[in-house]
């Protein structure tokens, strides 16, 4: 970005070092009284041998990810009797990592993979690379408990080979957008698209944070693709129509949805350089009160609330309902999972099994109570019936985005709420998260494998990626685009895979 007066830094905000939750909330972080046992019977994670040392990779989002020696990593060491070795990829390095770590073979025990169009992992998987948990999974209480629906989405030839980082259906990463902004410029909550380009045109022109200077803007960019999902009406590439799956790409939709975002960037609603911005600078840019919209959870903007909030006391994102094209209302609804386990099959059966006892103690309340809270009279306290996090859970780094990226039991409004959030904003977010129900559109992809996808589906969406991009910049025109869809039209490989995919789908529609 320019360094004018648009200009942000990118330096991290503090985080808040005050938060509060409901106690009475039985919910992914439960208030109430911890468990005697971790419940899972077989699965039971406690025994009386030496400690299991167990390796895993995984993600974080909190400022600093937790250190080596952190008092909730010991106390779940203590309470499964393992050793943990935890490698934590901050947002930007995540998927690079993993692909490094894929390719060279050099795997943790526990390793977490991005999404299931992850083409390496999914092609080691059908090498026989992983542990298929299948026969295993029924033996832990709090595993079985999750979804059926998530864990059949995530299954490889019919097989679990993939314990889902299990997440909400509804609530998923949607437009946040700045009610106070909107109420500075005088604007209701918009709704259609037409209403959404002249609220993010009003943030750029009408200085909706009364300062006096031209420094904001209306969208930074982050999942700019979500704008064509609203014209097709679909999450993600594919759409299910008429009974068939319908690739996006090749759509109306997507054509306007650029147009569209080429407007943006012509007005300056977009920064000049989104397409370079990382995941860390969206959020420094929303916690640096310069842009009116950030796309994230329906909780997990609360962390770009904390640091506007410091400069503007009233700033508030408000999760969007729905938008509405022309072709109808809609909203994302999630995968229900955020990230995906495997364990290798080096690893051990005996070993194995100890991992996944581990997992289902992160599964019981007592365990994501750890996970998300630490320990009682350390890293929170509860006063007047609400759960308060200490200076030290701030300095531990305890939080649904630290350990809470390990730990995870299914809850519906996991995604309304978050340490730190009022318990208005929660309600709020749980009326948000129910009324999202009403105008879901699932990505109908999930799970679907097609051979020439896993080896030229990469590519393909490299190519219409960069061309997208060069559209939405001006660099290229819209009829480039089209040019582009023509040539893929007449591609037999091309074609072969929207064919592969609708097989696929029509093989697990018939199997259920």
């Amino acid at each position: 970005m320019k360094r004018n007066e648009r200009s942000m830094t990118s330096k991290a905000v503090p985080v808040s070092l005050t938060f509060m939750m409901a106690a009475s909330v039985l919910s992914a972080c439960s208030g109430g009284a911890p468990a005697s046992t971790t419940g899972t019977g077989k699965g039971a994670a406690a025994d009386n041998g030496p400690p299991t040392e167990i390796s895993i990779f995984t993600e974080f989002s909190t400022p600093e990810p937790p250190a080596a020696d952190n008092p909730v990593t010991k106390e779940f060491e203590k309470r499964t009797n393992t050793k943990l070795t935890i490698t934590w990829a901050s947002p930007n390095a995540w998927e690079e990592k993993q692909n490094v770590m894929l390719a060279s073979g050099d795997m943790p025990d526990l390793m977490k993979i991005k999404d299931m169009k992850q083409t390496q992992a999914i092609t080691m998987i059908k090498q026989g690379a992983f542990w298929d948990l299948t026969p295993y999974l029924k033996d832990y209480k709090n595993l079985s408990a999750y979804p059926q629906e998530i864990m059949d989405s995530v299954k490889v030839n019919g097989k679990q080979y993939i314990l889902p980082s299990v997440r909400p259906l509804h609530g998923s990463s949607f437009f946040n957008i700045r009610q106070d902004w909107l109420d500075n410029v005088g604007l209701k909550m918009p709704h259609t698209m037409d209403e959404f380009y002249a609220a993010l045109k009003a943030f750029v022109d009408k200085d909706p944070d009364k300062n006096g200077k031209a420094d904001t803007y209306g969208f930074n960019g982050k999942n700019w693709e979500k704008v064509i999902d609203i014209f097709n009406k679909s999450n993600g590439k594919w759409k299910l129509q008429d009974g068939k799956l319908v690739d996006t790409d090749l759509e109306q939709g997507t054509r306007d949805g650029l147009i569209y975002l080429n407007k943006m960037y012509k007005d300056k609603i977009l920064p000049e350089d989104f397409v370079a911005m990382k995941t860390t600078d969206f959020e420094n840019m929303a916690k640096a009160g310069k842009v009116g919209v950030q796309v994230d959870t329906t909780e997990g903007v609360f962390r770009a609330t904390e640091g506007a909030q410091k400069l503007d006391p009233k700033a508030d994102f408000v999760a969007m309902t729905y938008l509405e094209s022309a072709a109808g209302k809609m909203v994302p609804t999630g995968s229900g999972f955020a990230g995906l386990y495997v364990i290798p099959k080096k690893v051990p059966e005996a070993k194995m099994k100890k991992i996944l006892a581990l997992m289902d103690y992160g599964a019981s309340e007592e365990g994501f109570e750890l996970a998300c809270y630490g320990l009682k009279d350390i890293h929170f306290t509860v006063v007047d019936g609400f759960k308060t996090a200490t200076e030290q859970a701030v300095k531990d780094s305890v939080s649904q985005s630290s350990f809470g990226k390990i730990f995870e039991r299914f809850d519906p409004y996991l995604w309304a709420y978050r340490v730190g959030m009022p318990k208005a904003t929660f309600e709020r977010n749980k009326k948000i998260v129910d009324e999202r129900g009403n105008y879901g559109v699932p990505d109908v992809s999930i799970g679907l494998m097609s051979d020439i996808d896993l080896k030229m589906g990469p590519d393909y969406k490299k190519k219409m990626d960069d061309m997208k991009v060069k559209v939405i910049m001006g660099k290229e025109p819209i009829e480039s685009w089209d040019a582009m869809v023509k040539m893929y039209k007449a591609d037999a490989n091309y074609m072969k895979m929207i064919d592969e995919f609708n097989k696929s789908y029509q093989d697990r529609k018939n199997s259920k």
